[in-house]
């Protein structure tokens, strides 16, 4: 390819509207253009990027045995209703009438659809286990689009259905997904971690996300650097601080506390430590009689440790508080506490709540808690002796730097991360609402045990620049590099002997299978490189007159800090071992 060729347009600043990194290199790079809020055109050097994103994909899917397929990106509505998705999914769901005034979706995923084809085509378990994957245009109506690629509108996914016929086979499946997502990331490039996830509204019950390690993450990964451990922050299990609770050593008093209704601030008044004060959150659940209709309202009391955050994620799986909860609100809390939010605590209650503490608070002794009185706190509190034992003791907070890890491998630490890929384990949720069987053998009707696995392919390019870019742009991993080499002749329009010496190497670069290009464009070598180190080309070989009399040309890594002088002779075998090396 001879940039003369090619469209190559790159932008000295990028727009004022770009917000992260990865969305003005782009911008800048000429790889993607806007259209609307969220939504982009990928020019032909972003797209060639794309492509060998999706080629790493597909061999790896093919070799785990999984089917290609495509599934259609307007979707009825009749198919999301019988999941009951049509309802739940939300503004993200971007919904639309025919002309016939039938209702269809843009699709944001296609679990619907690939079950329904399932139910079709799956009759036995001879059948199984199948794999369907499609690599497709999505669309969700993101109510704040931002951050160019990462958080579009439209992009594209891949995501992969697994149909099995028990769970212990749906666990194979997983299991050799999770195995082939690991290697897709490896051959991309990418500093990554799989971390135990939230399957969310998706669904399911087994989960990992794959993060690709970036300052700039929206996710909180939590590890421990001497064990395997790791998860998002939203499933990462926060142990107990304390090994068991201390005897009551002071007397329960009611302290005034005037003006201070934080936990920060009773501490610093009081000076104590933080870690000595507990926090209150009350929540709320709308009760529903048998016959569906409403029944009065749950008040819920949530205790966490005052230097500790409560962890919605959790909370919403304990019991109770898993059909829904919502925080309570001002007149419920006064009917139940007697007292405006930040003097609360679980002494002196109107009327009965339920009573949860995270697992640190529960073998806390001689703690502070709100008094139910506004300005005052108590002080010297203690369970059994002041107030009765939790209904609940349950993991409810988010852990924090330092913790120790779970595995008991260590202390926890936290990094920051970019969602590329996500696997569940789906169990029966969609087939058993679809009423998706096959005979078993037995000849018996059986719902199929699924698993649904998504990779962002486009979101791939914005995490792998948010990890790899310095001052001068973006700094691509080879594999998916738009160019993996770049030649730069200088004085291409003045020199028939750097015009001759740039094809030969082109040319024998391109017989060895790299993906090279000739920069033919007679631009002076400042140009050249400026451009070159903003699209991010990972090797740059330069040639000139000067240096050819010299029997030499110059090679620069896209990470090296200075060209290397080489003979024109050994130039091909540098590059190419240089290659090998990533």
């Amino acid at each position: 390819m001879r940039a003369s060729q090619f469209h190559l347009f790159t932008l000295k600043e990028a727009p004022s509207d770009a917000e992260v990194v990865s969305q003005k290199l782009m911008l800048r790079a000429g790889m993607i253009r806007k259209v609307a809020a969220g939504i982009y055109s990928y020019m032909p050097m972003g797209l060639r990027a794309i492509r060998k994103v999706e080629t790493i994909i597909r061999e790896e899917m093919d070799r785990a045995g999984a089917m290609e397929l495509t599934m259609p990106m307007v979707q009825p509505a009749e198919l999301w209703n019988e999941t009951g998705r049509w309802d739940k999914m939300g503004d993200e769901l971007l919904r639309f009438k025919d002309r016939h005034e039938r209702d269809f979706a843009l699709q944001p995923t296609s679990e619907e659809v690939v079950t329904d084809i399932a139910r079709q085509e799956l009759k036995s378990y001879r059948q199984l286990p199948k794999n369907f994957y499609q690599i497709q245009t999505k669309f969700r109506d993101e109510r704040r689009p931002r951050f160019g690629v990462m958080r579009g509108r439209e992009f594209t996914m891949k995501d992969a259905y697994s149909f099995d016929r028990s769970e212990e086979a749906a666990g194979r499946s997983y299991d050799i997904m999770f195995a082939a997502y690991k290697r897709i990331f490896d051959r991309i490039g990418l500093e990554y971690r799989a971390v135990a996830a939230d399957t969310g509204a998706i669904g399911g019950d087994r989960s990992h996300e794959f993060q690709v390690i970036a300052d700039t993450g929206e996710d909180a990964i939590v590890y421990c650097p001497d064990s395997d451990y790791a998860a998002n922050i939203e499933l990462a299990e926060a142990v107990s601080l304390i090994a068991r609770r201390a005897e009551p050593a002071k007397a329960l008093e009611k302290t005034p506390t005037p003006g201070k209704a934080t936990c920060e601030d009773v501490a610093e008044l009081l000076k104590v430590p933080l870690a000595t004060t507990v926090k209150s959150l009350v929540l709320a659940t709308d009760d529903i009689d048998d016959k569906g209709k409403p029944a009065g309202v749950t008040v819920w009391l949530l205790l966490v440790r005052g230097d500790h955050a409560l962890n919605e994620v959790k909370a919403g799986k304990l019991p109770g508080l898993k059909s829904g909860f919502r925080f309570a609100t001002e007149a419920e809390i006064l009917e139940h506490f007697g007292c405006k939010p930040g003097y609360l605590g679980p002494i002196g209650l109107k009327k009965p709540v339920k009573v949860i503490a995270d697992r640190t608070v529960a073998h806390m002794a001689d703690f502070i808690c709100g008094a139910n009185d506004a300005d005052f706190h108590f002080t010297g509190v203690n369970w059994g002796r002041d107030l009765p034992e939790p209904d609940l003791v349950a993991d409810i907070r988010n852990v924090i730097e330092g913790d120790p890890s779970p595995d008991g491998g260590g202390v926890l630490a936290i990094q920051r991360g970019i969602e590329v890929g996500h696997v569940f384990y789906l169990g029966t949720k969609y087939s058993k609402a679809m009423n998706a069987t096959f005979l078993d053998e037995d000849g018996k009707p059986k719902h199929f045990e699924m698993g649904c696995y998504g990779i962002g392919v486009t979101r791939i390019l914005g995490a792998a620049i948010e990890q790899n870019h310095d001052a001068r742009g973006i700094i691509w991993p080879r594999a998916i590099a738009p160019f993996e080499v770049v030649i730069c002749p200088v004085g291409w329009g003045k020199s028939q002997a750097v015009r001759d010496e740039a094809q030969k190497l082109y040319d024998a670069l391109v017989a060895t299978g790299v993906d090279a290009i000739l920069d033919d464009r007679d631009e002076r070598p400042g140009v050249m490189f400026a451009d070159w180190e903003l699209i991010g080309v990972p090797h740059r070989v330069t040639i000139g007159d000067r240096g050819l009399k010299e029997g030499v040309v110059e090679y620069q890594g896209r990470r090296d800090a200075d060209a290397a002088k080489l003979a024109v002779g050994e130039v091909l075998g540098h590059v190419l071992d240089r290659l090998k090396q990533g």
